[in-house]
């Protein structure tokens, strides 16, 4: 009887149809489990693709520019030309009186903007920074490496020619040993 009943609840976990059953968990891969992935799902809309290298390009040349005198100058010429014109322009061809609530917006928006993108290009520049560091970090051990290399070399070098005779000591013993041979000659006559 417990066999039966077994293969009953079986039968009836397979045709069950969907829908029924333990709700799924958010985050939980096939069939409610953790221990698989999650089935990909589409977009109704493609996800745009950029290239973020180019992007980050384009963003460090923006950043340079901000940077400069020359945007400074040309900032402050578009503001006392926006400010100008809208004080003295006839009323017809006013388009943002005095407090300048467009002008603020749209130094907000530039600003909004440029934040992001000098973040951005700081963020490149530490990336390339931290790169060099490393490779002048290598750098310095392969040289340090080398020098020690050279070092023990030298070292090997000096106590090897110590075991080896020079033209000098040579020319000493050469000389006491005519010498040598001529205090014999001297003695034997």
């Amino acid at each position: 009887m417990a066999g039966d009943r077994d293969g009953r609840d079986r039968r009836r976990a397979r045709t069950r149809p969907r829908g029924r059953g333990p709700p799924r968990r958010r985050g939980a891969g096939v069939n409610g489990r953790l221990d698989q992935p999650l089935q990909s799902r589409r977009a109704l809309l493609p996800r745009p693709h950029y290239d973020p290298e180019s992007f980050g390009r384009v963003s460090e040349r923006i950043a340079r520019f901000l940077g400069t005198a020359r945007f400074l100058v040309y900032m402050t010429g578009f503001v006392a030309f926006w400010i100008g014109w809208n004080i003295f322009a006839p009323a017809p061809l006013k388009f943002d009186p005095y407090p300048f609530i467009f002008l603020t917006l749209m130094l907000s928006l530039q600003a909004s903007y440029a934040a992001p993108l000098i973040l951005l290009a700081q963020n490149r520049q530490d990336d390339r920074d931290r790169v060099q560091f490393e490779q002048d970090r290598a750098r310095g051990e392969r040289n340090i490496s080398d020098t020690e290399y050279l070092t023990r070399e030298i070292a090997a070098l000096r106590l090897a020619m110590n075991e080896v005779a020079t033209r000098d000591f040579l020319r000493s013993e050469l000389q006491q040993m005519v010498k040598e041979l001529d205090g014999e000659r001297r003695a034997r006559s």
